[in-house]
């Protein structure tokens, strides 16, 4: 690409979450976190809070190798369980149920960009399973407890990264 388009960052960590929706803000937390450790001094890597914005994150995905997205997910564990999903594992899921209260938006556009032949090599999800999804500002404690293991579980999969 020339210099007016430069390639993007071939690994994205992707918060997604409304922190309005109290845990349903671990995605962007953990993210913070994250932006925070590594600062902007790796350019193979990029942070974005996508907030709940689904199928309009589609072209954020265009020309990554890695796509890991951080999000609350009920999977019927523990309030502030941590699960490391891989595509596949999200697929199936989005097919069987709901996840978050904005569910359809990992999963859709997970599918949206296979379809479209936009799907990273490496996808991964970072999940806490959430006590509280209702109106509200502020994690709950379990959920606040496992910022730091799920950006742990973050930090491994950056670190074990394919990169070209």
């Amino acid at each position: 690409m020339d210099s007016r388009h430069p390639s993007p960052a071939s690994i994205l960590v992707l918060g997604l979450g409304n922190p309005l929706l109290r845990d349903d803000g671990v995605g962007p937390a953990i993210l913070e976190s994250l932006r925070r450790q590594f600062g902007d001094e790796d350019a193979r890597l990029e942070f974005l809070d996508g907030g709940t914005q689904g199928l309009n994150l589609l072209g954020c995905l265009s020309g990554r190798r890695t796509l890991i997205i951080l999000d609350a997910l009920q999977l019927g564990q523990e309030p502030g369980a941590v699960s490391v999903l891989d595509a596949r594992q999200v697929q199936e899921l989005g097919a069987r149920r709901s996840t978050t209260a904005h569910e359809g938006n990992a999963g859709e556009l997970l599918a949206a960009a296979a379809l479209l032949s936009e799907l990273p090599d490496q996808v991964f999800v970072v999940g806490v399973e959430p006590l509280r999804l209702t109106t509200g500002i502020g994690l709950s404690e379990p959920v606040r407890a496992a910022l730091s293991q799920a950006a742990a579980r973050a930090r491994q999969l950056i670190a074990g990264a394919q990169v070209v």
